[in-house]
Order: C-alpha cells, then structure tokens, then sequence
C-alpha cells in the first residue's frame, strides 16, 4: 500500500470469515484491537439479521 494511501485514512479489507454465533466473540474482537493496534490492523465484527457473525481484518 502506498504512503499516499495511508495518508487518506482508509482501511483496506485483508481478510473476513463468518461462523456460528458466539455471543462473546465481541470480546476477542476487542482484545485483538487493544494487542495488536501497534501493528496496523483494525478487527471489526459484524451479525446478519440471520445471527451470523462475520470477523472483518483491516489494515490501516
């Protein structure tokens, strides 16, 4: 990714997975965004009207 894109603040998707519903997955999405901020990624969790959860990885 080039310095200039990083400059415009815009995250670039690297990686998702869904799954079944785990309902304290929120929790290892926020331990993974407090260890690893230093490193350039950004985790995001989202649930579908269906309950599925799907685990985003961004780099920043």
């Amino acid at each position: 990714m080039s310095l200039e894109h990083k400059k415009e603040g815009k995250l670039e998707l690297i990686a998702q997975k869904s799954f079944a519903p785990y309902p304290e997955m929120y929790k290892v999405v926020d331990y993974l965004n407090r260890t690893l901020k230093e490193k350039d990624v950004i985790f995001g969790l989202t649930k579908d009207k269906d309950g599925k959860m799907t685990i985003s990885i961004y780099e920043t």
